[in-house]
């Protein structure tokens, strides 16, 4: 290989590993293929009542006040969710709401199973769970009573610790209580306690007591965005160690 053919494969690496990069980055949070649901998946959420009375909890400086409704026990698949915190939310800064770390949007039942299941397109908004197909047969084939955006509540750094590393595709499970809560300002959330309601406050309210991660799946493009960054960086480095050789010029001859 001459040393500008050398030189030109350096520059056409470093393209190809960041535009690699750039789909599997837009692509991480898909659902990953290879699903394999767990048993537990098939269970419909447990509520049952509770005789836990209303309690306080104190989080960021932030006095807030629990009135439990229901014990919940709900295993889920995860397709989607979205974190809450000052940064990303006015609205919740605006009235004290760092209890509530997370919205997740989980599914359960046949749903997991449905062949189809790639073919909806799954997202959070700030209070809510959307989805939508092109697909006939696979929304035909969807349980829309076996999907929840629940609102998960917690004091505990640890339980917001593990919640944090979530990813779209891990199957869960959580346990708590189906809740409202307050703050002294004045602002408040309640919380369904049905599975089949839909619009405003068709969410459920959780305060998490447990969280636990029962599966990862394989996600083959968040191993192609590793991959394919390792591979940038290296490019770059390798690149920029190069020393500079200016192109050798053919001597011109006259005729």
């Amino acid at each position: 290989m001459s040393a500008a053919r050398g030189a030109g494969a350096v520059p056409a690496l470093v393209i190809a590993s960041f535009i690699l990069l750039l789909v599997a980055f837009w692509n991480r949070n898909d659902l990953p293929g290879n699903l394999a649901p767990l048993p537990a998946l098939a269970n419909e959420p447990l509520q049952t009542p509770t005789d836990r009375q209303p309690f306080t909890v104190t989080y960021n400086d932030v006095e807030y006040r629990v009135t439990p409704e229901f014990a919940y026990d709900i295993t889920g698949l995860v397709v989607s969710f979205r974190h809450h915190n000052e940064d990303m939310s006015r609205m919740h800064r605006l009235a004290a709401d760092h209890l509530n770390m997370v919205d997740i949007c989980v599914i359960w039942g046949d749903n997991p199973r449905n062949g189809r299941l790639d073919r909806i397109d799954f997202w959070n908004g700030l209070f809510t769970c959307n989805f939508s197909t092109r697909d006939q047969a696979a929304w035909d084939a969807f349980r829309m009573e076996q999907l929840s955006n629940n609102h998960l509540l917690a004091a505990d750094e640890d339980i917001r610790r593990r919640v944090q590393g979530l990813r779209v595709g891990d199957q869960v499970r959580v346990r708590g209580y189906l809740a409202s809560y307050a703050t002294g300002n004045g602002s408040s959330r309640g919380t369904s306690t049905t599975r089949t309601d839909t619009g405003d406050g068709a969410c459920e309210t959780l305060f998490v007591e447990r969280f636990e991660l029962l599966h990862r799946p394989r996600n083959d493009w968040r191993i192609a965005m590793w991959l394919s960054l390792a591979v940038l960086l290296a490019s770059l480095f390798a690149y920029f160690r190069r020393p500079y050789r200016p192109y050798a010029t053919r001597p011109r001859t006259s005729a």
